[in-house]
């Protein structure tokens, strides 16, 4: 959160103070009426007009975004033209003088190349064309150079070098937090690939191995499992969506628990107290049923005698703001000091992929306070609680997945 918070205050410091020049420039012993100051109202419109240009920056540098946000762009500056480009070609020219596309991208491999602003006047024959002055403000994105803003004028003026300069690393800490965005949709995504490849081997083997053992002796049984595993695997490895929502988690987990209880049979006893009103909360694609599989793992995979049994217990609690969700087995436990080096990702033994990457991906949606808390010893079995917020800003299921 204080990195978002710094982020926040690099993008907002440098167009606030262009608001303020404006404002001390346009500047007059009356005030608009119910505006406050003059400097105040500048102000006030440098920050809207900045909050209008931003959205569409947020996604990256190409020619729609760069088109959706130019004018807004220019406006903060006050220029006769403005145009944004990448490293090869202009993608948006706003306003005069269109015809100096050409030469500007011709006097831009200096900045492009050094990352530095530079000034010049252009050639122009034409008497009816007002842009004779280029200032070019490189944008760049953890230092490598992705493209430039390009402010356009009649005349030199050293002020709109500076605010074209401000303007330029406004728009470069929009371009890095896009490029953060999709760096943490990869992180998700391939975060989920190796919650999808510890799934694999085990898992399916032993659940082919069971449904394989009841073909001849009880085809019907051989059926229904045939059918969960199939839904099982069809959730957890569908393509779309970086969120579900508890229903359909707990819908999986169903899934998973039927093909562990026809292989272990009474062994395992599974106690469910869900309350109603959490279902429809949003949380990460696979989850809580890492934790399940955990705690059948430790629980029951873990015993020291083949013969012992294992119960392990899920509730899910309403808790005001947040669903409060809690998985406990009486299995085998865990060393807490390897626990908090599995979390570390300083020690990775088998099943410890899971906790470590949920842990990971809830601290990443949720903040720091909402990691895994987990209650263990050796031999003492493990408890687990997930809080998850009813409400959190970029967290919406893709939808319910149906059996096709």
């Amino acid at each position: 959160m204080s990195d978002f918070l710094a982020g926040l205050c690099v993008a907002v410091l440098p167009v606030l103070a262009l608001g303020v020049w404006l404002g001390r420039r346009t500047a007059r012993a009356d005030s608009l009426a119910g505006l406050g100051t003059p400097v105040e109202h500048a102000t006030f419109e440098t920050l809207h007009t900045a909050s209008l240009a931003a959205p569409p920056l947020r996604a990256g540098l190409t020619e729609e975004t760069a088109r959706k946000s130019a004018r807004k762009l220019r406006s903060l500056l006050g220029t006769d033209a403005l145009c944004l480009t990448d490293r090869e070609q202009v993608l948006v020219w706003d306003g005069d003088g269109a015809h100096h596309r050409t030469e500007i991208m011709e006097r831009l491999a200096g900045p492009l190349d050094t990352g530095r602003g530079e000034a010049f006047a252009l050639t122009c024959d034409r008497l009816d064309c007002s842009v004779r002055w280029a200032v070019v403000a490189p944008l760049t994105v953890d230092d490598r150079v992705h493209g430039a803003l390009v402010a356009c004028a009649p005349r030199e003026s050293a002020v709109l070098v500076r605010a074209a300069g401000e303007v330029a690393r406004w728009v470069s800490v929009q371009l890095e937090l896009a490029d953060l965005d999709r760096s943490r949709t990869r992180l998700i995504e391939a975060e989920i690939k190796a919650l999808r490849a510890q799934i694999s081997p085990h898992f399916i083997f032993n659940s082919l191995a069971v449904i394989a053992s009841f073909v001849r002796t009880d085809p019907e049984r051989a059926r229904e499992l045939l059918l969960e595993f199939a839904d099982f695997t069809r959730y957890s490895f569908r393509r779309h969506g970086d969120f579900t929502t508890l229903a359909d988690e707990l819908h999986a987990i169903d899934h998973y628990l039927a093909l562990v209880r026809a292989r272990f049979g009474d062994r395992l006893s599974v106690t469910l107290q869900i309350a109603p009103e959490v279902l429809p909360v949003t949380l990460p694609f696979l989850c809580l049923q890492p934790l399940v599989e955990n705690a059948v793992k430790h629980g029951l995979e873990g015993k020291a005698v083949p013969s012992g049994k294992c119960h392990i217990q899920i509730t899910a609690q309403d808790a005001g703001a947040e669903a409060l969700v809690v998985i406990e087995d009486d299995g085998a436990g865990m060393d807490p000091g390897l626990l908090r080096r599995i979390l570390a990702r300083e020690a990775s033994p088998s099943g410890g992929i899971g906790l470590s990457n949920v842990d990971d991906r809830l601290r990443q949606v949720y903040g720091d306070d909402h990691g895994l808390v987990i209650e263990t010893a050796v031999g003492a079995g493990m408890k687990i609680t997930v809080r998850l917020p009813k409400y959190q800003p970029g967290v919406h299921s893709a939808g319910r997945l149906t059996r096709e």
